[in-house]
Parts: structure tokens; sequence; C-alpha cells
């Protein structure tokens, strides 16, 4: 990146053009999420951040865990539900949650209200990372700088 920004209101930051990066049929149920990709923006490699709007009865990503990378969610707006392996816990704005890499909870967001949620996404990029999602016939293998997926059995999709 040539000329990263210096500052920037994060909220004029055009979402995403792509909604998802998930393989059909999963990419369908990512409808009513916005992503703003900010760390991009200053020219940040270690590590990524994203402002993320979900729409009501939206949900953030299908219920994962990774194997390398920590994740850091801070909510701005809105009262989403995570979703983890120990239940469900309605956040709240100023309230924030961690996923430590390697402990196989897999967790999400689901927007269960009727206002919109806003909420800032930090994830590390080890290499070599892996993603399980214990719901569906889905994982996510971290190469040459992007996610492939596959099916639990290896296979392409």
């Amino acid at each position: 990146m040539s000329n990263p920004a210096i500052a920037l209101v994060s909220t004029d930051v055009a979402p995403r053009a792509k909604k998802s990066i998930y393989p059909e049929p999963f990419a369908s149920r990512m409808e009513g999420r916005e992503k703003r990709i900010l760390g991009d923006l200053f020219g940040l490699t270690n590590f990524g951040v994203n402002l993320t709007t979900l729409a009501p009865k939206a949900v953030s990503a299908l219920r994962h865990g990774h194997t390398k990378q920590d994740e850091f969610i801070y909510i701005v707006k809105g009262h989403p539900t995570l979703l983890n392996n120990a239940g469900k816990t309605v956040l709240a704005p100023g309230m924030c949650a961690g996923f430590k890499a390697g402990t196989d909870d897999a967790h999400c967001f689901v927007n269960e209200t009727d206002e919109p949620v806003l909420y800032l996404e930090v994830g590390d990029r080890s290499a070599g990372d892996e993603v399980n999602y214990p719901d569906e016939d889905l994982k996510a293998v971290f190469q040459n700088g992007a996610w492939v997926f596959l099916h639990k059995d290896g296979s392409a999709y």
C-alpha cells in the first residue's frame, strides 16, 4: 500500500463489496451483514480490523473456532446475542468478548433484535490457521494469504 490512511471516519468507509467469502450454500446466509474493512486502509498486515453491522435477524458468521488466530469483539451499538459452546449471552454497548485460538470455543453473533448492531472485530493473521465449523460440513484453511474452504472430509467446495 503506497499511501495508507492517516485517520478516517470509520462509518464513511464503504462496506466490503463481496458480502461473504463462504462458498454456497453458506454465503447467502450472511445476508444482512456489512463489513467495513478498516485495518487494511492503514497498511496493517499482522491483524485485521473490521467495523461490522448486523441488520435485524442477521448473523455475524457461521459458528466457528480458529486453531491459531485470536479474535476480539467490542460492541459499539445494539444488543447482539453471542452463541458459543456455553450457550447464549446477550451483549450490550461497551461490552467485549475474546476468543483465544485453539480452544475449540465455536462462536458467532446473532442479532435477535429489531435494531441494527454495530461492533468492532479484531483478529490476527497467523499463518497455518484452520477454522472449524461444528454445525456445518465445512472447514477452512488459511493458505498463501487466502482462505480455502473444504468439506470436513477434505474435498473441495
